[in-house]
């Protein structure tokens, strides 16, 4: 039980932040100039402002097992590169970015079976097969 509440804050907590990317989209002076200023073009700020508000929709939607795996794996990609960024460009919000990052790997090391590709005998539930 401790696990799935673990799991739902941190998820919940992630889609939150991952839907404030929706501010990207906007155009405003600070988000273009924070791009600007981390060397990133302009077009990686549309493309980020709409992939990341899908991946919390993804992650927050029952079923679509293999979709959450990729949506996991596109997430941590983008913080992880966020973080190095902000990092080495001397921005104070590595440290924001970081701790996103250690919700989302919360969150995905606390999934349940349900929520999970690969799952094991254990869980009571078939394995999954490639085929």
């Amino acid at each position: 039980m401790a696990q799935k509440i673990v799991y739902w804050i941190c998820t919940a907590l992630a889609c939150l932040a991952l839907f404030g990317s929706l501010s990207y989209l906007t155009g405003s002076k600070e988000v273009v100039e924070g791009f600007a200023k981390a060397g990133y073009p302009q077009h990686l700020r549309i493309v980020l402002g709409i992939a990341k508000p899908l991946a919390a929709i993804v992650l927050l939607l029952p079923g679509f097992a293999l979709l959450k795996e990729w949506a996991y794996a596109g997430v941590t990609f983008a913080l992880v590169m966020a973080t190095i960024s902000a990092y080495l460009s001397a921005d104070n919000h590595w440290t924001l970015a970081l701790a996103l990052l250690v919700l989302v790997a919360v969150s995905y090391f606390t999934r349940p079976p349900s929520r999970r590709v690969w799952r094991t005998r254990s869980e009571n539930v078939p394995i999954a097969t490639l085929t």
